[in-house]
C-alpha cells in the first residue's frame, strides 16, 4: 500500500493489454479496453502516442476488481477534477465514482485507468444518456483475446468536447468501420450530441451523403 496519497501528475508506466488481462484473470467480472487504447487494437496499430491506457467497468463489478488486485497494487477514486485521490476502500458506499486509477505501490506509477460505465444484463447503456443501448456483444468484442469496446461507441464518448487528437483518432477509425457500425455512431451523434462538432458531415443539408444512412445499399 502507498504510503501517502499519489499525485495526479505521478509518471505513468501504462500496462500492456496482456498484462491488463493477466491482472484481472481472477477478478469474474466484464471488463474491457476502452478509451484511445481501444481504438489502436481495434485498427491494429498506434494511431498516435498515448499516455495512459483505459479499461471499463459497470459499477456494480468495481468493488470485485478492486478486491481481485494483487498486493502490490491499490486503487485510488479519482475526486472532482481528478487532481486529489481517495484511497478506493475510504470512499463512501453512496458515492458517485467515475474512474479509479491503479497504482504500482512500489515504483509509485500509474498503470490503468478504470472508467466506470452503466449497463445490464444484456445491453451496455450510454452513461451519459441511457436511451443509447448496444448489446455487450456488439458493444464488446474479443480481439485477441482481450475484451475491446467497439470503436463507434469509443467514438460516442469522444464526441462530446472533442480535442484535436481526438479528430485524429475519429479520421484513423471512421473510415474503416463497417456500415451497420457507422450507421449507428452516425445515428448515436444526431439524436445524442447534435451540437458536437463531429456531427456537422452528418447534418449538413450540403453534403448529405457523407451520412450512410443517407447513402443507397448496394444490392
Amino acid at each position: 500500500m502507498a504510503d501517502s496519497t499519489p499525485h495526479s501528475d505521478a509518471p505513468w508506466r501504462p500496462l500492456a493489454a496482456g498484462e491488463i488481462v493477466d491482472l484481472l484473470s481472477a477478478a469474474g467480472i466484464r471488463w474491457w479496453l476502452s478509451g484511445g487504447v481501444a481504438l489502436d487494437r481495434w485498427v491494429g496499430r498506434e494511431i498516435r502516442k498515448r499516455g495512459d491506457v483505459d479499461i471499463s467497468v459497470i459499477r456494480d463489478d468495481l468493488p470485485a476488481l478492486v478486491r481481485a488486485l494483487p498486493d502490490r497494487f491499490s486503487a485510488w477514486a479519482a475526486i472532482g477534477d481528478d487532481c486529489d485521490h481517495l484511497l478506493f476502500r475510504d470512499v463512501p458506499e453512496d458515492a458517485d465514482v467515475h474512474r479509479v486509477k491503479i497504482l504500482n505501490d512500489s515504483s509509485t506509477e500509474w498503470v490503468l485507468q478504470v472508467n466506470v460505465e452503466d449497463g445490464g444484463e444484456r445491453a451496455w447503456v450510454y452513461k451519459r444518456d441511457p436511451r443509447l443501448q448496444l448489446p455487450w456483444d456488439r458493444a464488446v468484442r474479443d480481439i485477441g483475446g482481450v475484451p475491446t469496446g467497439a470503436p463507434e461507441v469509443q467514438l460516442v464518448w469522444k464526441a462530446l468536447r472533442p480535442r484535436p487528437e481526438d479528430d485524429v483518432d475519429k479520421d484513423a477509425v471512421l473510415a474503416a468501420l463497417d456500415p451497420d457500425a457507422r450507421a449507428w455512431y452516425e445515428q448515436a451523434i444526431l439524436s445524442i450530441h447534435p451540437h458536437s462538432t463531429w456531427s456537422i458531415h452528418v447534418r449538413s443539408p450540403f453534403a448529405p451523403t457523407k451520412a450512410s444512412w443517407g447513402r443507397k445499399r448496394q444490392p
